[in-house]
């Protein structure tokens, strides 16, 4: 018995709307040279302007410190329903840190009080905060990633403040594969058989 797998590269449109369908994903970032990947809840929204968006809600740590020396970061997300029938997308972006109105874009940490994850105020300036906080909150676990951070604080340097933070990834470029059992449909990238 014969068994084909075909893999097919998708289209920008395709990539990114399988993005808006999906929560949870893995943030890479890179400082002199070392990987480091994380898990990330996210929102996607498309802004008016066209440009793409993933936005999150996270605390000041390693991936934050070196998305603020190195905003240039990749985001991978999947879907595996089995092993012949998945999806894959990759982000190429930057980083973008949303701080509150009139806030400096890398505050003094230690000025900060812990967890505030407050509406923001509906200004021209606080606009990217305040849609990160509108994305976000229409799902019950948003919070999630802050609150771990926090949870977690206990086991970090006591001399660093603990601050959480709305950020967002630019879409710069996105790729993404989709494999399925089906018989080949044209625009596919590789294809294996079994017997």
């Amino acid at each position: 018995m014969r068994y084909t797998v075909v893999v097919r590269e998708m289209s920008r449109d395709e990539c990114l709307g399988m993005l808006s369908q999906g929560r949870l994903a893995r943030l890479g970032c890179a400082s002199e040279n070392q990987p480091y990947v994380v898990p990330i809840y996210y929102a996607y929204h498309k802004a008016p302007d066209g440009e793409s968006y993933l936005y999150g809600f996270t605390t000041v740590g390693q991936k934050v410190e070196w998305m603020r020396a190195n905003p240039r970061v990749c985001v991978e997300w999947d879907e595996v329903t089995r092993y012949d029938q998945w999806v894959s997308v990759i982000v190429f972006g930057r980083y973008e840190e949303l701080p509150e109105p009139g806030e400096p874009e890398f505050p003094d940490q230690a000025a900060r009080p812990p967890m505030r994850a407050t509406l923001p105020e509906p200004s021209e300036e606080g606009w990217g905060r305040r849609k990160a906080y509108e994305l976000l909150h229409e799902h019950a676990t948003w919070w999630q990633p802050g609150a771990a951070a926090y949870a977690a604080s206990g086991h970090r340097d006591r001399s660093r403040s603990f601050r959480a933070l709305y950020y967002r990834i630019r879409i710069d470029q996105v790729t993404g594969n989709r494999a399925s059992p089906d018989a080949p449909g044209g625009g596919e990238l590789a294809a294996f058989a079994s017997e």
